[in-house]
């Protein structure tokens, strides 16, 4: 599909864009069941127990690189973005995987301090997550 311009128009992922959409505009939120297992949008049943009582809450402001690695040759998709730090984050109720921006890659460690931000890929000019220094 094209707009006007010739420029192709990007088709929305309804949960994963909604998830974006909400952190960008300082709201992010994660699912959580009674038991207080959190996943991400969209679920209608929780992966950990399988309950179906999900309710949204606030995402914390900031949580800590738990693993991290550095990418040197990377996939099509973001060839133009290596050398990137992909790291997973815990954020209290839930664990987020992105890329690490505004932190040199050589000073990103376990235990980081991040925060959830949107960005575009160097590459594909695709919205990614982004976790950046508070």
């Amino acid at each position: 599909m094209s707009d006007e311009t010739g420029d192709a128009e990007r088709v929305r992922d309804e949960g994963f864009d909604d998830f974006l959409d909400a952190i960008e505009s300082g709201e992010g939120f994660y699912l959580e069941c009674p038991e207080g297992h959190g996943s991400l949008p969209p679920r209608r049943v929780c992966p950990h127990c399988g309950a179906t009582d999900l309710r949204e809450a606030s995402l914390p402001e900031t949580g800590d690189v738990e693993t991290f690695t550095t990418v040197h040759v990377a996939a099509p998709e973001f060839v133009d973005d290596a050398p990137y730090v992909t790291a997973v984050a815990d954020f209290g109720g839930i664990r987020l995987t992105g890329i690490v921006r505004g932190i040199d890659t050589d000073d990103v460690t376990v235990g980081t301090e991040v925060a959830p931000d949107v960005g575009e890929t160097e590459t594909a000019d695709e919205r990614v997550l982004i976790l950046r220094a508070p």
